[in-house]
């Protein structure tokens, strides 16, 4: 080789690795695994000890106000004492309102047989009556405030629509795989076309709304927040009234009917002293409205768009004016979300400073001149420019600071993330002018849906009394009652419905409690829960106690792996939950991202990662012995009590399942790193005993709607995968000598065939001179054939035919576009080049396959960022070397521009053709099936998140990909020509 030529192979070299270089530091930005410590609240949860309950009097109320709310509540309380078993002595009770303002205070003056309640508003004798009728239920001293002036800590306390307007449908529950969003109520209310209002189930709906307003009122709520806002607005404000809704549609009628049907059921709550808030997402959008602002060429930035909103604020409020105000979510929309068949749906668009703050002033003006309220979620998380506002407080300043209304509330998750536990609490909460309202959940979506006992009491304590301490504005509180995540992908648990709901009353009882009065014992909370619903025993009142006080232990231990999750996590730009293990919301994930991510962050720690398990199981049999030994005639109804046994049994079965699972992953994933014998060893055994727990579980709660299997689908692939991985390894090893081996013939000059794969690689401007014919020719075609087929076989498991068409198709056309624009003479120099070039690239891919097959190349490349910058540096240098080897190639017999125009064009062949074969299937679902197959990211991403959305890959990559595949067959076609005549 010149010396000339020496330099210039070098500089190309340098120029390859730099750009693969390049490629391997964008991938490891892209990752961006990386940890640091988290400070979890610590649950000390206590039972308290065992009491009798004290007998309520025989109440008489002997003047109550003529106000609908304090009429409610002293029915309540009349209700509550007649049902009372055991009354002892008498009282008469005398309600006296002094104003009419909205301080919910209260004095208890008089006497044990005379008592009085006095306040300055009938919200305030309201309270008192509700607080009254709960100490009856729970068998606590009615009279215990006799003398005291009462006030409640935070006077705002709002729930969501619970399971109203929900029907329980067993179809609808069953498969279990339906991941919206949307909880379908009302559904049956409302048909698609005139007169769009069934009367019959709106009867019906109107009873179920009434009585869940009444529920939740005894138990010290006192707003709402019910779904809707756009389905009510005409526009009649808007211009001529028809410039958004034209005669040619009938949403002008059917808000009208929305309004005469369900207005009167909104006026209800309000008329019994809750405050009504339309909740909906932004962009709230129909098919007209969407056209309009595309029409007007109008995007959330402007302001335009926003007074088209307030206008329709403007026209509710006037029709409706029982309704509050408005709450606003912009971080999450999209189908999941939308009633089916409904042409009323959100989208995901408001997502910079600009576009929020113009929407808020917006809102919040016209809340100004309307005397309503705007409730604004600072729930934005992963979305555009305020997507951690959440959880950053600067973030969360730059958008709201200067927006100081009285007319504004800012509502916000009491974690630091979503409702998973293992998270700090949100120090968002502690900073703003705003007026701040605390969210909490009683079932959990990320923890069983409620299917498991899962006290929150000392957690809901621990955050109110955090908030309200260095926040004065923190005035309240928003119990989600029933809503988060999919309705029917769990159980069929529906408030006052169906299933075994009273479990999950825990939380929205023990949340109304605690914002009354921070200061509670929340065990005490959770003995007068048992005593309501359960049992007038003491003992077994005490054994329910008992039993609850180790349910976070049980759920913190069971459902999350201790060393992972007590970490904070950021990885591909994002910040995944503390329970990634367990794939939203049911399914046990068995992708290598997440598994591989949770072993490298809990190595250190691996047995008591491991060891979780196994505690988690024996915190849930003593849960389960506690509630079994309880004498059944103790209860108060048999069919609690058997509701009860089994959601304990379903908690020792579940526990036990994902121990197994947990030390088989877990363990893999440590041979896969260490290549342990003795790690392989206790991988069968937690593979066996997984096995064993799977089938158990899937036999005992398969089509259980009330105690539902979890998805096992992901984790089974997973299984299979890693099955193979060390028969993949063999292969891998295999292969590898004999490619190697090959090679090395080639440069020993021993094999006509392999010395020309040597020279296509190492000299490719010296393939011209080749001579291969007959035997040695089929081995030049048919070696580097078999080695990229067998290499992407093993590469993939051969599990994955998805990857392979993908990978191998390419392969193919760029093989074919060369044998199609090349004379019949140049055609084997560039076989030979590469031939050589793609053996060599397979080699390199061989070479971490054969370690511990392709579980090791992924745990590399997720968790080892040293390892995958040196191999993906070099593995795209040689694949880039291939299109330069080819080049060198034609250019020994022909100019360097057709050369190069002849490799531009046959590069740009498989863009082209597979980015448009990928655009035909449709860029998320191609890959879903790719996904699926590798078992790369969780198996639920693409059917409840979407992979483009949550890694934010734009729609139109494959677009892009296509017509860059274009541009190079152009400019390759123009470079090239003449070239098959020279």
């Amino acid at each position: 080789m010149r010396r000339g030529q020496s330099i210039t192979v070098a500089l190309v070299v340098i120029i390859l690795l730099a750009v693969g270089w390049g490629v391997a530091s964008g991938i490891g930005s892209a990752l961006g695994l990386r940890t640091e410590s988290s400070a979890i609240p610590i649950e000390q949860l206590t039972a308290a000890p065992a009491s009798a309950r004290v007998p309520a009097p025989d109440i008489t109320l002997s003047s109550v106000p003529d106000d609908p709310r304090v009429r409610r509540a002293a029915t309540e309380l009349a209700e509550v004492v007649k049902a009372a078993p055991g009354r002892q002595g008498t009282s008469t009770l005398t309600v006296r309102v002094t104003g009419a303002g909205t301080d919910q205070s209260y004095q208890l003056s008089g006497s044990a047989s005379a008592p009085v309640i006095t306040s300055t508003s009938p919200a305030g004798a309201t309270a008192a009556l509700y607080d009254m009728a709960d100490r009856v239920r729970t068998g606590r001293d009615v009279l215990a405030n006799l003398g005291r002036t009462v006030t409640p800590g935070l006077p705002f306390r709002m729930v969501d629509l619970g399971a109203a307007g929900v029907t329980p449908d067993p179809k609808e529950w069953r498969k279990g795989t339906d991941y919206s969003h949307n909880s379908g109520a009302f559904a049956d209310v409302i048909l698609p076309k005139a007169p769009y209002i069934d009367r019959s189930a709106l009867t019906e709906a109107n009873e179920d709304f009434k009585t869940y307003v009444n529920h939740v009122l005894a138990e010290g709520y006192n707003a709402i927040a019910v779904p809707g806002f756009l389905e009510y607005v005409t526009f009649s404000e808007v211009g001529d009234g028809h410039e958004i809704y034209t005669g040619k549609t009938d949403h002008i009628d059917r808000a009208k009917a929305m309004q005469a049907a369900f207005g009167p059921m909104w006026k209800y709550a309000h008329d019994m002293g809750m405050k009504v808030y339309f909740r909906t997402d932004m962009l709230a959008l129909s098919t007209p409205l969407e056209k309009y602002f595309d029409d007007q060429g109008l995007t959330t930035d402007d302001q335009a768009m926003w007074d088209v909103y307030r206008a329709g604020l403007d026209e509710v409020y006037a029709g409706m004016p029982y309704i509050d105000g408005t709450l606003v979510r912009i971080g999450e929309a999209g189908k999941v979300y939308d009633l089916p068949g409904w042409d009323y749906y959100s989208d995901l668009a408001v997502t910079s400073v600009k576009s929020v703050r113009q929407m808020l002033n917006a809102f919040v003006d016209e809340a100004e001149a309307a005397d309503k309220e705007v409730i604004f979620r600072s729930w934005s998380v992963g979305v555009g420019a305020v997507g951690d506002m959440h959880t950053n407080q600067g973030s969360y300043e730059s958008v709201l600071d200067g927006i100081d209304s009285d007319h504004l509330i800012v509502s916000t998750k009491y974690t630091l993330g979503d409702f998973y536990s293992h998270l700090p609490l949100n120090d968002t909460l502690e900073v703003g002018d705003q007026r701040r309202i605390i969210e909490l959940q009683s079932r959990r979506e990320f923890e069983g849906y409620g299917s498991l006992p899962n006290d929150l009491g000392t957690l809901y304590q621990q955050a109110i009394q955090r908030f309200t301490a260095p926040n004065p504005h923190v005035e309240g509180i928003w119990t989600w009652t029933q809503d988060g995540g999919p309705w029917r992908a769990g159980p069929m648990s529906l408030e006052l419905k169906s299933g075994f709901w009273q479990l999950y009353e825990l939380n929205t009882y023990a949340a109304a409690r605690l914002a009354q009065d921070p200061t509670t014992d929340p065990a005490e909370i959770t003995a007068d829960w048992a005593h309501r619903w359960f049992s007038d025993d003491p003992a077994t009142v005490k054994a329910i106690g008992d039993a609850m006080a180790l349910s976070r232990q049980a759920v913190s231990t069971g459902l999350y792996i201790g060393p992972y999750a007590d970490h904070r996590v950021f990885a591909l730009g994002l910040e995944p939950p503390p329970m990634m293990w367990i794939f939203e919301w049911d399914i046990l994930t068995g992708d290598s991202a997440v598994l591989d991510v949770i072993y490298e962050v809990s190595k250190d720690e691996l047995d008591e990662a491991i060891g979780g398990g196994a505690e988690a199981v024996t915190t849930a049999k003593q849960m389960q012995k506690l509630i079994a030994d309880t004498p059944a005639g103790s209860w108060r109804e048999p069919a609690l009590r058997q509701h009860f046994i089994e959601a304990t049994d379903y908690q020792v079965n579940l526990f036990t399942m994902l121990g197994a699972y947990r030390s088989m992953v877990l363990r893999h994933a440590q041979w896969l790193d260490t290549g342990s014998s003795e790690a392989r060893d206790e991988w069968k055994s937690a593979r066996a005993a997984f096995i064993a727990a799977r089938d158990a579980h899937e036999e005992a709660y398969a089509g259980n709607l009330d105690l539902p299997a979890y998805n096992l689908t992901a984790a089974d692939i997973g299984l299979e995968r890693a099955d193979r991985d060390l028969p993949m390894a063999w292969a891998a090893r295999g292969l590898l000598v004999l490619l190697a081996g090959w090679m090395l013939l080639g440069a020993l000059g021993r094999s006509v065939a392999a010395r020309a794969h040597w020279t296509g690689f190492t000299r490719p401007w010296r393939t011209k001179d080749l001579d291969v014919r007959g035997r040695d020719l089929a081995l030049l075609v048919g070696v580097p054939v078999v080695a990229l087929a067998v290499s992407r076989g093993i590469y993939t498991w051969f599990a994955a035919p998805a990857h392979l068409v993908l990978v191998l198709g390419g392969w193919l056309l760029f093989a074919l576009a060369l044998y199609v624009l090349l004379p019949a003479r140049l055609r084997l120099p560039v076989l030979a080049a590469v031939g050589g070039a793609a053996i060599a690239r397979t080699l390199l891919l061989l070479g971490v396959l054969s370690i511990r097959g392709p579980g090791r190349y992924w745990l590399m490349f997720w968790t080892e960022p040293g390892a995958r910058t040196v191999y993906v540096t070099v593995a795209v240098a040689l694949f880039l070397w291939v299109l330069v080897a080819a080049g060198w190639a034609i250019a020994a017999s022909t100019t360097r521009r057709r050369a190069w125009g002849v490799v531009l064009l046959a590069a740009g062949v498989p863009l082209l053709g597979m980015g448009a074969l990928v655009a035909t299937i449709g860029l998320e679902d191609a890959m879903t099936a790719w996904n699926d197959q590798m078992a790369l990211l969780p198996w639920g991403l693409s059917r409840i998140l979407g992979i483009t959305v949550y890694l934010g890959i734009p729609p139109g990559s494959v677009h892009a990909a296509v017509i860059l595949g274009a541009i190079l067959c152009a400019i390759g076609a123009v470079l090239s020509r003449g070239v098959r005549r020279a």
